[in-house]
């Protein structure tokens, strides 16, 4: 596997098949709890959370070195021109990135979704913005369709999500954002084709995508029984990707509006069943906020290691200011945020690989891994003080880029009722 990945830093690598959780020992046993699946029961005890496997430290470490020798020098020009460099984007099909889950018939590395995981966070360390790219890639998009698209679907579009296509997730709209089902877009049949029409907004990777797995209502009468999902190729009659937003942070991640003007989409793009787009949407981005809680963990990593590596080095009053108490506890309570934030998402993502009931848990390591990235960024720009207002350190786009974290893919109130609901079960 990774055979693509010569010259990259990933050469020689071989992913594990079966990365669903570190070996356990069949004589260890312990009490495992999870707020979803009901009354604790006795398994047998995993490592530690964050022990990764052989070949999973080897993956981190190379996508670690991906990071920082070829995206690193690019971060700031692409902030600043808002625009994600297109040679990088090529260099991600060409190291594997953009294909991690995808198995390996289909031309791509037959990877974990821990693994789409761990890319994520190292990327997130260095640029946010390519860490988007990546998840949204992996965990929306082709892992909706090894889910629930036909083989027929899975042949056309696998190999080139593999190789080349850039996908997107096109669910939001105007007046549909945390209300879902909301949605407006429609999709009226027609014969062996359906004609959408309709306007998405806040669509990650739009300008550079190929493909959008989009959500229309085929039969409004049914609410929001009637959402089905649609594979839109971007040259389809009737499609046109609208405005760029010019954001905050993660500028160089592309977020667009779509417009759907009598677009003319075949039957045969119809993914599962008309009808079933609601369960599609939710199930995915249930799996796909874990993802996202591993962006924030790398976010609040890499402030982490700003500020201690600062604190080393900066002197006053004749010594360096990681002496200092005051400053000691800033960091202290950093190095806590993270390693809070990592156990929650390995945890999720774990559970997820494993087949067990993740939902809870996913709400909670997105919740908590935005809002550390944003402690985190804070903080690190206070211990770095002048410096770290201005541009010549990246703390402070790390602090702009770790605001979204509590908005997209979930709200942190929408994490918050999840989180809730869990634990009062139905209220009379």
């Amino acid at each position: 596997m990774y055979k693509n990945m010569r010259g990259c830093g990933l050469e020689g690598y071989t992913l594990q098949k079966n990365l669903n959780a570190p070996k356990m020992e069949p004589s260890r046993t312990a009490i495992i709890w999870s707020m979803t699946s009901g009354p604790p029961e006795l398994v047998p005890a995993f490592a530690p959370l964050t022990r990764l496997s052989e070949e999973e430290q080897l993956f981190r470490v190379s996508v670690r070195e991906f990071a920082r020798r070829e995206v690193a020098p690019k971060v700031r020009a692409m902030d600043e021109a808002a625009h994600f460099d297109p040679s990088l984007l090529r260099q991600l099909f060409d190291v594997g990135l953009m294909a991690i889950d995808i198995p390996e018939q289909y031309g791509g590395q037959g990877g974990s979704f821990f693994n789409a995981v761990i890319a994520v966070e190292e990327l997130a360390m260095v640029d946010p913005s390519a860490a988007v790219i990546v998840d949204v890639q992996n965990t929306l998009v082709t892992n909706a369709l090894l889910r629930w698209a036909s083989e027929d679907q899975r042949a056309r579009y696998l190999p080139p999500l593999a190789t080349h296509l850039v996908s997107a997730y096109a669910l939001s709209e105007p007046g549909s954002g945390s209300d879902a089902f909301a949605l407006r877009t429609t999709a009226a049949e027609d014969g062996d084709h359906y004609i959408l029409n309709g306007r998405k907004m806040w669509i990650t990777n739009a300008a550079e995508a190929g493909l959008f797995m989009l959500f229309a209502n085929a039969n409004p009468a049914l609410g929001h029984r009637g959402i089905t999902c649609f594979l839109v190729d971007r040259e389809t009659p009737g499609f046109q990707v609208g405005r760029k937003e010019d954001k905050l942070g993660i500028r160089a991640s592309s977020t667009c509006e779509l417009i759907l003007d009598n677009c003319r989409v075949p039957r045969a793009n119809v993914v599962g069943e008309v009808g079933l787009g609601y369960r599609i949407a939710i199930e995915t981005l249930n799996e796909g906020r874990i993802a996202i809680g591993g962006q924030m963990l790398g976010v609040a990593q890499a402030a982490l290691d700003h500020a201690v590596s600062y604190a080393r080095q900066r002197r006053q009053f004749g010594q360096p200011i990681g002496a200092f108490q005051g400053v000691q506890f800033e960091l202290a309570e950093m190095a806590v945020d993270v390693e809070a934030a990592r156990l929650l998402v390995y945890n999720a993502a774990r559970l997820r690989d494993a087949g067990l009931p993740f939902v809870t848990e996913a709400a909670m390591a997105k919740y908590h891994a935005s809002q550390a990235a944003e402690r985190c960024a804070s903080r690190a720009i206070e211990v770095l003080g002048g410096v770290g207002f201005t541009r010549e350190y990246p703390v402070e786009k790390l602090y702009r880029d770790a605001k979204i974290g509590r908005i997209y893919e979930g709200t942190s109130n929408i994490q918050k009722i999840t989180i809730a609901k869990a634990l009062l079960g139905k209220l009379s």
